[in-house]
């Protein structure tokens, strides 16, 4: 009788954590295969998307330096703290980021803060209680993710449809695949002059881990490439909110819709408990 009654309350914790876990945020990191392929951009206009259906969303930015990308043109103030002071307790989120324009949380992320492991590796999911954590993320000397970035669901890949920059993105995911061990990861492909190139370098993309990494590359969608991007920057907005009909803000709105039913890790949920 005893084991029938530790049996159902095992059970029933079970049934508990895996029902916490759905309202856990979902983390995405967001990798440049190269310079200048526009990884911030990209960033900013999904939070603003995701914000615009409904999310609270925190954007970690890893790029931070003495003048970092987001906060130049993001609408953003200059945040009162980092993510080493929020993660080590010293000062609540809510008082550390800074609030973007699109309505989105910004922190920055110390190049020294990554070095930490103290800090690097606390769980991003227990400090903020939103459904959506975007990470511009820093690649290491080795290709390799911060302790930060690594708690990540999914890590998506972000490229241009030209051959220097597939050739990077694939250089970048395969180590990504050696450093971490990765079975899974996402390919963007932005700034695309036409949507059947861009699913072309996609599908050949995939084709290619499969066939030489054993690695499942799942697209994460496209970008157009937009001359209203440029205009919306020098407005310091995202492309989202200052021209809604543009088609790089109809692929922004897309991806961020289909990225909210992304299967989650198992093992990142459980993080958070």
């Amino acid at each position: 009788m005893n084991k029938v009654v530790s049996d159902q309350a095992d059970g029933l914790r079970c049934l508990m954590a895996q029902h916490s876990g759905m309202h856990a945020a979902h983390v995405i990191a967001l990798v440049g295969s190269s310079p200048r392929i526009g990884v911030t951009s990209v960033a900013l206009n999904l939070a603003a998307a995701l914000v615009q259906q409904g999310k609270e969303v925190l954007l970690l930015d890893e790029q931070s330096g003495a003048h970092p990308a987001t906060a130049k043109w993001a609408g953003a103030g200059v945040a009162a703290g980092s993510w080493s002071e929020v993660a080590a307790g010293g000062l609540p989120l809510s008082l550390a980021a800074s609030r973007m324009a699109c309505g989105a949380l910004l922190l920055p992320v110390r190049s020294t803060c990554r070095r930490d492991p103290a800090t690097a590796e606390a769980d991003v999911r227990s400090v903020f209680r939103g459904q959506v954590i975007l990470i511009d993320a820093s690649l290491d000397q080795r290709g390799g993710l911060s302790p930060l970035a690594a708690q990540a669901d999914d890590v998506v890949v972000v490229l241009r449809p030209q051959a220097a920059s597939i050739t990077a993105a694939y250089t970048c995911i395969k180590q990504l695949h050696y450093t971490h061990a990765m079975q899974r990861l996402r390919i963007m492909v932005n700034l695309a002059a036409g949507m059947p190139e861009a699913q072309r370098v996609l599908s050949n993309l995939a084709a290619t881990g499969s066939r030489y990494l054993g690695l499942a590359l799942e697209p994460a969608g496209c970008v157009a490439e937009d001359p209203h991007l440029v205009r919306a920057q020098g407005l310091k907005l995202s492309v989202v909110e200052a021209f809604q009909t543009s088609a790089a803000a109809v692929d922004f709105r897309r991806i961020a819709g289909q990225l909210l039913q992304w299967p989650r890790r198992v093992a990142a949920t459980a993080q958070s408990h």
